[in-house]
């Protein structure tokens, strides 16, 4: 590996260590508000830098890019239509949260319904993310930064499985003490500066693959190029065979972006931690922004890498990494690992924190020690959090020979992502429906898309109806049910929805405008580049 390379990663990833230690060394850690919610104090750069940086990650830098790679423009579906997820959460969901002054969803759910309602979905969420989430981040993010520094020519270890096991175990332990140690505030403040970074690596990325496609005539020359030659690559409608076709937006598309951006404890807790209302606001809607330039960084590259890699056969899931080595200088090279580096400890810490934060506040606290005191509620959740990182660390590395991560990660997300969104919506919008359908609700809804992606006969559901349609009945189902017991077996009294005054609740004066020019941008970019 080139020496300006390797000094360059330890550099960036140094000061953001450095910067961050600086600005969070005397945060409050000991109690559950400050340590689990950096004592709800994050302004809007700090939500939207954090939300960003949570979002990305290897499995999405690689496999995003690596899906344009084949099916080109459609697949950026996965990052406008997510604006509209985010707009919700500004201006629907967030002053709900807020007004409960909770740091867990499942917390919302058992204000809602009833204390066992909390006790399954926080039960749900501690499996999918051990299971499901963590070591898939920890997986890709150790194979992309095999690729990227060639650690195997850097370390001199030539097993494959040694090489594997050992990048999980540094990137891991890493990712711990930054969550476990600092708790939200210190994640937060370091996925702002990471999220800069990845800002400004993602476009000089963009900046040389154009240069190399027009051979050095410019980035204007390198677009026209690729539109001339890979039309078909350049259509924002997806086709029938495609991963995304169009009218799945419409479905399944639509309500995984909604769970993942609204009731997604890994994503929402950040906006938990919030000023107030408004910085909450200001905060999700810039993160709106940034999502719309998304496809510039997450799926043109994928594009320009088919239109230069394409006829070497090149694979999917090695494009991304291979166009960073090909057309970044050395110094560069080294400092966008960091960059990726950060992404992954980011995605990683973060889905870690909000672990510990359900398990301390919903198991320990609700369940096992009710009378804990805030330092005892903090322990636990570090010691379970050091629990949970053994198990995705020793998980993790099992991972290897799966062929398609990407999609992997969201079919099984979809198994917990569609039940307790049904549950969080019906029990905002309705005042009667009982603790009991939420609860047929939330275990029926994961048993049932469970049986339709492995189950016979009923696994042919998903193929004959495409699985995002088959996710989005489900879904309807469970809603139409929850409505049906709330008119046969209703609450003895309506649910009042109390603000307990936690923070200042006075909704920022641009947020439905700003909404609406987000909304708009998602429909006109569309348009521009549609092509039936």
């Amino acid at each position: 590996m080139h020496a300006l390379t390797l000094a360059s990663f330890l550099f960036f990833t140094g000061l953001v260590a450095f910067i961050t230690w600086r600005i969070t060394r005397r945060d409050d850690h000991s109690s559950t508000k400050g340590y689990f919610l950096a004592g709800r104090t994050l302004t809007f750069p700090l939500i939207a830098g954090s939300l960003l940086m949570t979002n990305l990650s290897t499995e999405q830098m690689v496999g995003l890019n690596g899906a344009a790679f084949t099916d080109g423009l459609s697949v950026m579906a996965w990052e406008v239509v997510a604006v509209i997820a985010l707009v919700a959460l500004a201006l629907f969901f967030l002053p709900r949260f807020l007004r409960s002054g909770i740091a867990t969803l499942p917390q919302l759910l058992e204000i809602r319904f009833d204390r066992g309602t909390q006790l399954i979905t926080n039960i749900i969420f501690l499996i999918a993310y051990a299971v499901i989430l963590l070591p898939i981040i920890l997986y890709s993010g150790a194979m992309g930064l095999q690729g990227m520094l060639d650690l195997q020519g850097l370390t001199g270890i030539q097993s494959p499985t040694v090489l594997l096991w050992l990048t999980v175990w540094i990137v891991g332990i890493i990712g711990a003490v930054y969550a476990l140690f600092g708790g939200l505030r210190t994640v937060a403040v370091s996925d702002t500066l990471n999220g800069v970074g990845l800002l400004i690596g993602g476009f000089v990325i963009v900046y040389f693959g154009l240069q190399a496609v027009s051979d050095g005539s410019g980035v204007l020359e390198g677009w026209n190029t690729l539109k001339a030659s890979d039309p078909e690559k350049l259509n924002s409608i997806g086709g029938a065979e495609q991963q995304v076709p169009f009218f799945t937006l419409f479905t399944g598309v639509f309500l995984i972006n909604v769970f993942y951006w609204t009731t997604n404890q890994q994503i929402i807790q950040r906006t938990f931690a919030a000023k107030n209302l408004a910085e909450g606001q200001k905060g999700v809607l810039l993160t709106g922004f940034f999502k719309l330039l998304g496809p510039l960084y997450l799926v043109l590259p994928g594009i320009i890498a088919y239109h230069l890699y394409a006829d070497q056969g090149v694979r999917a899931d090695e494009a991304y990494g291979q166009l960073v080595f090909n057309v970044l200088p050395p110094y560069l090279t080294g400092f966008f690992a960091a960059v990726m580096v950060g992404a992954i400890l980011s995605s990683f810490n973060s889905a870690l924190n909000s672990t510990t934060t359900i398990f301390s506040l919903g198991i320990y606290k609700g369940v096992l020690n009710k009378e804990a005191s805030e330092e005892q509620v903090v322990r636990s959740g570090k010691v379970f959090g050091w629990v949970m990182a053994v198990v995705t660390m020793i998980i993790a590395p099992l991972l290897a020979g799966q062929e398609s991560l990407f999609g992997y990660l969201q079919k099984m997300n979809a198994i917990y992502f569609i039940p307790i969104l049904a549950v969080v919506l019906v029990g905002l919008l309705t005042r009667r429906v009982p603790p009991m359908a939420a609860k047929i609700a939330l275990i029926g809804g994961c048993l049932l898309i469970a049986a339709g992606y492995f189950v016979p006969p009923f696994d042919k559901l998903p193929v004959i109806m495409h699985e995002f349609h088959f996710v989005t009945l489900v879904f309807v189902l469970l809603v139409a049910m929850m409505l049906l017991i709330g008119k046969l077996r209703p609450r003895d009294t309506a649910w009042v929805h109390e603000d307990v005054q936690a923070v200042d609740l006075t909704p920022w004066k641009g947020a439905v405008p700003v909404g609406i020019v987000l909304v708009v941008l998602v429909v006109a970019i569309y348009a521009a580049f549609a092509s039936v």
